[in-house]
């Protein structure tokens, strides 16, 4: 009998389980009195603009604020999940919304502001004059439903204060951020996010929020590093108690993650080698194995990535720091290996503080591999290395080229004053 009752009460708990998550209850979580976060967590997501593994899933965070006069929405949601923010805010009570403020026009947060302004015909959508023309342009957001702010401007909801601040190439041009002075909480839009669907409202794991922050930075804050790096100066003389981004965890910590950004967005690299290669009949391979061993023979960090089977999100998060890249490519017809193309690809795309350069693979017959891949990293500022590309299998005088291309590595990084 008792047996009976348990099975029946795992399956009354498994059943509630699912109706809240069918019916996302319980979404609607408070930071501070008045404060609350009301966007949607997406766990099973794997991609991000078709291009981005998602291993962790990632959220859409948006926020309403509840003055003693007026009532703000902070962002909306995907468009996937817009009926779970409404769900949201009609289970938080939100009968009424004043202002919608859209930091930046992106789809993952602007979205669903066109079925807002469709539930609340009063509300006017907040934004600075860049973020408007975006808007009319991706979302045809109706001219009379705007209200245009500048950098600096002050809105007041009666009690509390928002002031936005432009933050440009974060990574959009029309991107700005939102200050609430009297509760001293950033609500940052993508600057200091993570890709991270989690139930915790408040970073609780600092090293999986880490890893998944510099994995979110390196994807896709790296290229605008410069412009990061003024906007973490005027931020960091702030009198910030909370970081509230548009994806992860909110931060109780500001400290925590602005150190972080801090050490990324800095000159200074590390004497960290990457080597992402593909071998088709095993002569790359050798090589790489050797570059590999050779370096670690002589104190080195070294991390190879194998392009068949590498998720291309560690790839970059390990490029962030790293002093040096080496590609590894076997010739297809007489040009590089279409993984190898794509990588240098990224490599280019995203910027990386990375100094030193080189490529190592093999041939058939000919081609031209390495014009290729100079050709792709023309924008490359750093040295770039003479490669190593053999015919067939390596020959004991090709392994002996590759130790001589570890040596020119090593001395490199120890006579740069900025490899650390």
């Amino acid at each position: 009998m008792n047996s009976v009752k348990k099975e029946k009460t795992k399956f009354k708990s498994f059943r509630l389980v699912q109706e809240d998550l069918k019916g996302d209850q319980m979404a609607v979580r408070k930071l501070l009195n008045e404060v609350y976060e009301v966007g949607a967590q997406h766990y099973d997501r794997e991609l991000f603009d078709e291009l981005i593994p998602l291993p962790d899933g990632t959220s859409y965070n948006a926020y309403v604020i509840k003055g003693s006069e007026k009532t703000v929405l902070l962002d909306t949601v995907d468009p996937s999940k817009k009926e779970k923010l409404l769900n949201n805010l009609e289970q938080l009570g939100s009968d009424h919304l004043d202002y919608i403020v859209s930091h930046h026009t992106e789809q993952d947060h602007s979205g669903s502001i066109p079925f807002i302004l469709e539930k609340y015909p009063e509300a006017e959508v907040v934004t600075n004059p860049k973020g408007k023309k975006a808007l009319t342009d991706h979302l045809h957001v109706p001219e009379n439903r705007f209200k245009v702010v500048n950098n600096g401007t002050e809105l007041s909801l009666g009690d509390k204060t928002l002031k936005f601040m432009d933050m440009p190439w974060v990574h959009w041009p029309e991107t700005m951020v939102s200050y609430l002075k009297e509760k001293k909480i950033l609500f940052s839009c993508d600057l200091f996010g993570s890709h991270l669907a989690t139930s915790d409202l408040y970073v609780q794991n600092q090293r999986k929020v880490y890893l998944s922050a510099k994995r979110y930075y390196a994807e896709i804050m790296m290229p605008f590093r410069k412009s990061i790096k003024d906007h973490l100066a005027k931020i960091e003389e702030m009198d910030i108690d909370i970081i509230a981004p548009s994806h992860g965890p909110v931060y109780r910590d500001p400290k925590f993650i602005l150190d972080a950004y801090g050490e990324w967005v800095k000159d200074e690299v590390k004497e960290e080698v990457v080597i992402p290669y593909v071998s088709m009949h095993g002569s790359t391979e050798i090589m790489v194995e050797h570059l590999v061993d050779h370096l670690q023979k002589k104190g080195v960090s070294v991390q190879p990535f194998n392009l068949a089977t590498t998720d291309m999100g560690e790839l970059a998060s390990s490029l962030v720091d790293a002093s040096t890249i080496v590609i590894g490519t076997p010739t297809v017809l007489g040009g590089p290996h279409p993984k190898a193309v794509y990588t240098a690809h990224l490599f280019a795309l995203l910027r990386p503080k990375t100094r030193y350069a080189s490529l190592i693979g093999s041939y058939g017959w000919g081609g031209k591999t390495p014009q290729t891949i100079k050709s792709i990293l023309k924008s490359f500022k750093g040295e770039f290395f003479n490669p190593v590309m053999v015919k067939g299998l390596p020959t004991e005088q090709d392994l002996i080229d590759i130790e001589k291309l570890a040596h020119r590595i090593v001395k490199k990084q120890e006579n740069d004053e900025l490899v650390v």
